[in-house]
């Protein structure tokens, strides 16, 4: 897959739009998810991942090869739901798009591999979801984004490091204090949720 990547970037980089379009059809996914990752809903996430695409196209010129492909898309996909985040176009909170997902797990049986819950024990699970994203989604966005690239998209602090172009000590730095902060708000806000279950 390496040399397809390679070739297809060689092709794209001398203008053939074929050769990006299948560059995107590889990786647009992982784009979407991390932009999903970081402004909390699809809408946005949508956004980001076409402007990241556009971005990358724009910039190919400027790809000097040093760190893969997926990393320098990476790092675009990232800035721009960060930027996205800090201009306030952000259409739902982080909490109430993931636990509207949480919701849907008393469905059918087949949605996400997952079983029906009782009316009583789907709404305590939704009550605990929705407190541990809101936790998350109080995290500064430097430390929300470096969480979620270590737990959800499962990078090594070393990719993280080259995704946000900040030293890897500043990465495991951001972990352990984005864990120290959600095990403080969590903590808190355990005997609320066992009230309410």
């Amino acid at each position: 897959m390496a040399e397809d990547e390679s070739d297809l970037l060689t092709r794209a980089r001398g203008g053939d739009r074929s050769a990006f379009g299948a560059l995107v059809r590889l990786y647009q996914r992982r784009v979407y998810a991390a932009a999903l990752h970081v402004t909390g809903n699809h809408a946005d996430a949508e956004d980001v991942a076409q402007e990241t695409f556009v971005r990358a196209y724009r910039g190919l010129a400027s790809f000097d090869g040093r760190a893969d492909f997926f990393t320098w898309l990476y790092r675009i996909a990232i800035n721009t739901a960060l930027n996205r985040l800090r201009s306030g176009r952000r259409s739902r909170a982080l909490a109430d798009a993931g636990a509207a997902e949480v919701a849907q797990l008393g469905g059918k049986p087949e949605d996400l591999g997952t079983p029906r819950y009782a009316p009583d024990e789907q709404a305590a699970l939704t009550q605990e979801v929705r407190t541990v994203l809101e936790a998350v989604a109080a995290l500064s966005p430097t430390l929300r984004v470096t969480l979620l690239l270590a737990t959800v998209e499962g990078l090594s602090h070393k990719q993280i490091a080259a995704v946000l172009d900040v030293p890897e000590g500043t990465v495991a730095w951001r972990v352990n204090e984005a864990r120290r902060l959600l095990r403080e708000r969590l903590g808190a806000a355990a005997p609320k949720v066992t009230r309410n279950s």
